[in-house]
């Protein structure tokens, strides 16, 4: 799912292209895109464009009127720019298949999405009043002190992966750049918020702005001026996010993981939890005492048996 710094540097590619532009007309193809019906999305057209915001993980295009388009680009959502009159459903994007044009006076916003989820979404809200209610209230870390930090992490006792990844506790954190943010602070993604000490929330709260504001930064770079059209969940540069079994950039140990439904949770047992393993669910059921918890276990399992 594209974070705070996809998401960061597709408005900002954005503000180049569409601000002050008019949004001529929507052309949405997939039934399950558009979740409201007031107001109409059909007011959206002949308006300009006047400002666009980033809202947690959506973006937010704000025209004439006060009227917002929300575009929730979820797992597998991608926004592409194209020349004025793309067709959203052609075979190119299928898959990802298109839902939906925004066609602008000098060129259109494509909206694809890869899979068959149909989880992204498009809302059409009047005013502050209609941002707000999609707001799922998470803290923008980057624009915190450290006291609203601690105060918010400490709020509720969850695993620091579930507490760094809930919207409603942090803002456009999500999979992808939690591990690169417990890596950096050297901390388990298991490690529960209210037995952090002082020291380790101030390394979270430290790991959190030098993490996303050096992905960004890297990211606009990486587009060099142009759409960013190579937004993924795994980067080259990253350390430990999807790079199970590779060495650790700082220590050399094998990144380890922990699967659960669709998301993957990876770190360095080294640097972050002391050498433990951290028992993936699935693999805890089917082997049971088996299963390592420590990296000399692991060792001691990977040793070939001599043959009889």
């Amino acid at each position: 799912m594209p974070e705070l710094p996809d998401i960061t540097v597709y408005i900002e590619a954005l503000e180049t292209r569409v601000l002050g532009q008019t949004l001529e007309a929507v052309r949405v193809v997939s039934p399950f895109l558009l979740r409201t019906a007031i107001p109409p999305l059909a007011e959206a057209s002949g308006k300009k464009v006047l400002q666009l915001r980033r809202l947690g993980k959506r973006i937010c295009i704000g025209l004439e009127g006060d009227l917002w388009l929300v575009l929730h680009l979820m797992i597998a959502g991608r926004v592409h720019w194209h020349p004025l009159g793309t067709k959203p459903s052609r075979p190119k994007v299928s898959p990802p298949r298109g839902l939906a044009c925004f066609d602008f006076s000098n060129g259109s916003l494509l909206w694809t999405e890869a899979g068959s989820q149909k989880r992204a979404s498009l809302h059409v809200v009047s005013g502050e009043a209609g941002l707000r209610s999609l707001d799922p209230g998470g803290l923008e870390v980057l624009d915190a002190t450290p006291e609203q930090f601690a105060a918010r992490l400490l709020s509720a006792n969850h695993t620091l992966k579930r507490a760094l990844t809930d919207p409603r506790l942090f803002s456009g954190i999500g999979n992808s750049y939690s591990d690169e943010i417990l890596w950096e602070a050297e901390l388990s993604p298991l490690a529960l918020t209210q037995k952090l000490t002082v020291p380790e929330i101030k390394r979270l709260f430290e790991a959190i702005c030098s993490s996303l504001t050096q992905w960004t930064d890297r990211l606009r770079v990486e587009a060099a001026a142009k759409f960013p059209e190579k937004v993924t969940a795994f980067r080259e540069g990253m350390a430990v996010h999807g790079r199970y079994k590779l060495p650790c950039p700082r220590c050399g140990t094998k990144i380890q993981r922990i699967r659960y439904a669709s998301n993957e949770t990876n770190y360095c047992p080294t640097c972050q939890t002391g050498g433990k393993l951290l028992a993936d669910r699935a693999l805890s059921r089917l082997l049971r005492e088996d299963w390592p918890r420590s990296l000399d276990e692991l060792d001691l399992l990977l040793i070939p048996k001599p043959s009889s």
